[in-house]
């Protein structure tokens, strides 16, 4: 056996599902998303339950904040979820979840069958599904930005929690970062505090979160010709919402 053979058989072979390589489109999965699912298999094949980004960025020929945008956009486009398992010893390790991908290559099987027995009419665009999907794509974005740094698979399921299972609005979302911004705090649990702060207060949209601001400061506002009242205008604005330990 030659030096090339051996190695090619060595390094084994990773089985993909003709399947979803002709369906990847139909489910979302845009080719960068496809190329990095097959990394992730092909790692994990090779026993590998967690790949880790650099890895991939190397064999893709990608820088690795690259790798971690499109990590999140499979996460946000509920293509992959975060999981665990059980290695040899009995210890639980982190690995990447693809059962939502095969729900949603189940459902373009079920639409199929479903077009072959009953004719359809030409179906239009779904423009807004897009338009939304493209707001919480700018979500993680604007995240990365305002930190500087790529986010961890970890911080992507929260931002994902609070679009899906929160139904926290992206501008939502994007006005507790600007208020991180602005007192420096750089983190996720910071963002939840202040988005769980206005939810307590039924403040559910960016507009409703400017109202109450409005409403405060003409409640703070010096009245004119109110006695005693300077109008010492060195009083600081009061926050809307109050962050506890």
């Amino acid at each position: 056996m030659d030096d090339f053979t051996r190695r090619y058989v060595q390094a084994g072979q990773t089985s993909v599902a003709n399947f979803l390589l002709d369906h990847f489109r139909e489910v979302g999965m845009t080719t960068d998303q496809l190329l990095v699912y097959l990394q992730i298999r092909r790692l994990m094949d090779q026993g590998h339950p967690w790949p880790d980004a650099e890895t991939m960025a190397e064999h893709l020929g990608w820088d690795v904040q690259r790798v971690y945008q499109v990590l999140h956009e499979l996460i946000a486009q509920k293509l992959m979820a975060l999981g665990s398992v059980t290695d040899a010893q009995g210890q639980q390790q982190d690995t990447y979840d693809f059962q939502l991908l095969l729900e949603k290559l189940s459902q373009v099987a079920v639409h199929e069958r479903v077009a072959q027995e009953v004719p359809t009419t030409t179906a239009q665009p779904a423009a807004p599904a897009k338009q939304a999907e493209s707001q919480r794509v700018a979500v993680f974005n604007q995240i990365e930005q305002e930190f500087g740094r790529p986010l961890s698979p970890i911080e992507m399921e929260t931002i994902n929690d609070w679009l899906k299972q929160d139904h926290y609005q992206p501008e939502l979302i994007q006005l507790a970062l600007k208020e991180s911004v602005l007192n420096q705090v750089y983190n996720l649990k910071y963002m939840d505090r202040i988005l769980g702060n206005w939810e307590k207060k039924n403040l559910r949209t960016a507009a409703q979160v400017q109202q109450e601001r409005a409403r405060q400061a003409d409640r703070q506002a010096p009245k004119a010709g109110a006695p005693g009242n300077g109008g010492d205008s060195t009083i600081p604005d009061v926050p809307i919402f109050k962050l506890t330990d």
